[in-house]
């Protein structure tokens, strides 16, 4: 055994030295940098994503966030009671994960890679493992109740003594396998609880059983003793069979309700098939690299995004984009990791793997969502360790008052106390419905970052929309070029596709796709330097020509110098060294959806505006199209967030959608902000939700489930508030005895678990449009 330093208050627990060098393993940085992402804007700076194995409650979620900030270099802990995961912040050179997971390990439980191999395999065993004490437990406790039943049946003086100590016997027999398995996880955890000077749920209940299985030995093996003759076997072993029930229907249910995060994390394959000198072999998904050629057969996932070179097929990209439909995929298609390869074997040229991949950002914002505590959670964790103090204080106080009368009856009053009272369910009631709920949103292609803004969107009074990419389609077409005089159009949008193929924004690809379908091959290679994105303005870049250096701007009519120019249609204009040289109108088409959402949205209530940096033209048309009567073109991103702010000094509550690239700071100031589009750079998406699948109508569904999220969080709340209160003072009075306290517990934070499950239904889509 390996004593690892640097604890917080308490005796230090040991870590065997196999397990220390287990975890020292993972400070190479290959190794932490598969389940870590650097944090932006501090450099050295990682967050690495975890999950912790022994959790039972708040107070555990607690005793480890104090252990790991107590490590040098742990800069944030964010640890989730209801996902048993956590997400810890620190500086390489200061600490390394060993360090920190070491930290955790001695304050008794195990911290594991979020995407360890070998996880699954443990939770399972977990699960056996539970299912056996279980059985166990409910075995011995129908013996027990069996030779229990003569004495509640029968009248004083009807059982001879020397059978009435058999039965008796036989129960306390039947006992040890319950206190020694089934039993073992709670006095394990209660004592490293002591050891380290902490609490959780496990220490009273604990205690409940310890007094129970005490009292009763005494009564059967010391009849005339203090405590008397009267033994509680059949009590005991019915709370500890009810409590392990519902520990093991809610490790069930936990699971389903993280399914999401999980099914998406494991969807990429460990080795792949790589094409190497003419040759095929088989290596590791980490040893894979740009430009390598991979083959995927059907039936597997695709191991990074790439390019289809040889093949034809249909993948199914459902859980990354919320496209439930099998999609076919020819030879130039791009395919994005973690989508499934459905009908035949294809071989594919990778252009991005790891961090890179879109399907890397999801599980990161994923596993930023598990672990964030919304505002009433935190309150219920803050108050869970002094709650679980206060539980043993008014055990021992309500033994000590009933004592004087009957130190028997005093002490089994005390167990009641001990073992009714709940703060799982409290603590529980707001976490588990919304991760529940997120989990279902990201099933249908709608990726939750903040867990909080579930409540948040139900607050909301005022909703505003960006036009292009957001209220219209991303894919525009050219009609119309203008040029100045002596300019070529095809010179112009030659220049002017050099830069577009540069940007994602949805005008940019628009016109590049143009430039690919009108002008020959040769054209289309540019070289451009100092290449610059100015967010709601445009682009800026330098090229050279005839030995001279030029500088190009394309984007907005004011950012390009344009002369007003009277259209409905979107406009964008291209400018050099001698101002304005072409402007390019491009008509854009309304989402099939749009028209709808924003009659659904107003029939609740809600104000809807339009803000767009387009001309006010294009913005007028597309506003009567959807019939909003406030609308506004010619925005900066900083003349929308002036907007914006202006409406929440008002008092109002404004939900933002965007496109998710030019829309940063808005999105960043909204009450609640959505991002819509395949192409936004998860990344950076300042968005609370992001609308994976490029789909409007997604909004409404997320609208939708969050009423009926914070609807079931209430009722949570009201039943957890009402169970404590409630039965507290009926265990107190000496009026529900061990068996029913045990079984309330249970089934306490049970409901809780069971109500929040009904969210992680996906449900059906609010309303769809057939795509044109």
């Amino acid at each position: 055994m390996t004593d690892i330093t640097g604890s917080s208050a308490g005796a230090s627990l040991t870590v065997p030295a196999e397990d220390l060098q287990a975890l020292q393993l993972l400070d190479e940085p290959q190794e932490w940098q598969i389940f870590s992402q650097s944090t932006p804007g501090q450099p050295q700076s990682w967050s690495s994503s975890v999950v912790f194995e022994g959790m039972h409650c708040s107070a555990c979620a607690i005793t480890i966030e104090d252990a790991l900030k107590a490590v040098p270099g742990v800069q944030e802990v964010q640890i989730s009671a209801a996902s048993h995961r956590g997400r810890i912040t620190w500086k390489e050179g200061v600490t390394k994960p060993s360090a920190w997971m070491a930290a955790a390990a001695r304050a008794g439980y195990r911290a594991v890679p979020a995407n360890d191999a070998h996880a699954h395999e443990r939770r399972r065993y977990e699960a056996r493992q539970m299912v056996w004490r279980v059985s166990v437990a409910g075995l011995c406790m129908m013996q027990v109740m069996m030779y229990a039943t003569p004495s509640y049946v029968t009248a004083p003086g009807e059982i001879s003594p020397n059978l009435l100590a058999l039965l008796r016997w036989a129960s306390w027999v039947l006992s040890l396998p319950v206190m020694l398995f089934s039993c073992k996880p709670f006095f394990v955890n209660a004592w490293r609880d002591l050891l380290q000077r902490q609490i959780s749920m496990d220490l009273p209940v604990a205690l409940g059983m310890l007094i129970t299985f005490v009292v009763s030995s005494l009564g059967t093996f010391d009849p005339d003793g203090l405590f008397g003759s009267e033994v509680y076997f059949d009590s005991l072993t019915m709370f500890v069979f009810f409590l392990l029930t519902g520990r093991w229907l809610e490790l069930r249910m936990r699971d389903k309700t993280a399914g999401a995060l999980e099914a998406v994390m494991n969807r990429l394959p460990d080795q792949v098939m790589r094409q190497s000198g003419g040759q095929w072999e088989r290596v590791s998904i980490r040893k894979l690299a740009v430009g390598d050629v991979i083959e995927v057969l059907p039936g597997q996932a695709f191991a990074g995004d790439g390019v289809l070179m040889q093949g034809h097929t249909e993948v199914d990209e459902a859980l990354l984009t919320g496209e439930s439909r099998p999609l076919s995929r020819s030879v130039g298609d791009v395919v994005i990791a973690g989508s499934h390869n459905l009908s035949s074997s294809v071989r594919v040229r990778i252009t991005q793997v790891g961090a890179a991949t879109r399907f890397a950002q999801i599980v990161n914002l994923m596993e930023s969502a598990s672990v964030t505590k919304p505002e009433v959670a935190l309150l219920a964790d803050r108050w869970a360790k002094p709650f679980l103090w206060g539980v043993l204080i008014a055990a021992s106080g309500a033994a000590l008052y009933g004592w004087q009368f009957s130190p028997g009856h005093a002490v089994m009053v005390a167990v009641s106390v001990l073992v009714v009272t709940c703060p799982c369910a409290l603590s529980l009631a707001t976490p588990a419905a919304m991760l529940a709920s997120a989990g279902a949103l990201a099933r249908s292609g709608v990726l939750v970052r903040r867990l909080d803004a579930l409540q948040r969107l139900t607050e909301v009074d005022t909703v505003i929309f960006d036009k292009t990419g957001t209220l219209t389609r991303d894919d525009f077409t050219v009609s119309t070029i203008h040029v100045r005089e002596g300019v070529e159009p095809h010179r112009a949008l030659w220049l002017a596709s050099g830069l577009a193929r540069l940007s994602i924004h949805p005008v940019s690809r628009a016109l590049w796709t143009y430039a690919r379908q009108t002008l020959p091959a040769p054209m289309l290679e540019h070289e451009l330097t100092d290449f610059t994105e100015r967010a709601g303005q445009g682009l800026q870049a330098h090229f050279y020509e005839a030995g001279h250096r030029h500088e190009l701007r394309l984007g907005s009519a004011a950012f390009c110098g344009a002369p007003a120019r009277s259209s409905d249609l979107l406009q964008v204009s291209l400018a050099d060294d001698q101002g304005w040289m072409a402007t390019f109108e491009l008509s854009e088409v309304l989402r099939e959806e749009a028209v709808n959402l924003v009659k659904a949205l107003q029939e609740r209530g809600l104000a809807v505006r339009i803000l767009s940096g387009d001309g006010h033209a294009a913005v007028q048309r597309v506003a009567r199209a959807v019939n909003v009567e406030v609308a506004r073109g010619l925005c900066t991103p900083q003349d929308k967030l002036q907007q914006l702010q202006a409406l929440q000094k008002q008092g109002r509550k404004v939900a933002m959608v965007g496109d998710g690239l030019n829309d940063g700071p808005v999105l960043s100031g909204a009450n609640v902000s959505f991002a819509l589009g395949q192409a936004v750079p998860l990344a950076q998406a300042k968005a609370d939700f992001v609308l994976l699948g490029g789909q409007l109508s997604d909004l409404l569904d997320a609208w939708q489930r969050s009423e009926l999220t914070m609807k079931v969080v209430r009722q949570n709340l009201v039943w957890a508030v009402v169970y404590n209160l409630a039965c507290i003072p009926l265990a107190l009075l000496g009026m529900l005895p061990a068996w029913a306290a045990g079984l309330g517990m249970a089934s306490s934070s049970l409901v809780v678990v069971l109500n929040a499950l009904r969210l992680s239904a996906t449900g059906p889509k609010s309303f769809r449009h057939p795509q044109g």
